[in-house]
């Protein structure tokens, strides 16, 4: 059984490789919610978007929600929001939000493998140190400080594009 109150960290970096992938097809995009700015300095839920955005939101409930729900409202104007989220076609956020509102849906063949600090300390796909000799200590134990593994979860791509054919927010309540 998954033991499901870990402290799960929202600070994951998009790979590289895949986020030059969707450059080259979108063109320039701006990142609303970039990896660790200062809220303090900006909130991406609270500043109007550039034409064509990139957002990898934070995965834990309630601001993966908010930044959903901002995609959709920001592409109403007729911006370009491109996601990238955790799959969970079970949920109420992807049949009442997305599902009705989205442009397209892009599965991601394969778990990505983001950059960022799991649940036991240990740096996760990052370049450079000394891979082979770094430990930490978790739970009395010495393990290795980086690890190369994929994500927990299977992504997907979701493109809310706005222009004059699109009915948005039809389902979304207030």
């Amino acid at each position: 059984m998954k033991n499901r109150n870990l402290n799960h960290a929202d600070n994951w970096a998009t790979p590289d490789e895949f986020l030059s992938k969707l450059h080259d097809e979108f063109g320039g995009l701006f990142d609303p919610c970039p990896l660790y700015h200062n809220i303090e300095d900006w909130d991406g839920l609270k500043i109007e978007w550039h034409n064509r955005n990139f957002i990898n939101p934070p995965y834990s409930r309630k601001l993966k929600e908010a930044f959903v729900i901002k995609a959709i409202e920001e592409s109403k104007k007729g911006k370009l929001c491109v996601m990238l989220l955790p799959v969970s076609t079970s949920t109420k956020l992807f049949h009442d939000y997305i599902l009705p509102n989205k442009k397209e849906i892009r599965f991601i063949k394969s778990r990505l493998k983001f950059r960022g600090i799991n649940t036991k300390g240990q740096k996760v796909n990052y370049h450079g140190g000394n891979k082979s000799n770094e430990t930490i200590s978790y739970e009395g134990k010495q393990i290795p400080a980086y690890v190369n593994n994929s994500g927990m979860h299977d992504s997907m791509i979701v493109i809310f594009n706005g222009g004059e054919d699109w009915n948005f927010l039809r389902n979304l309540k207030d």
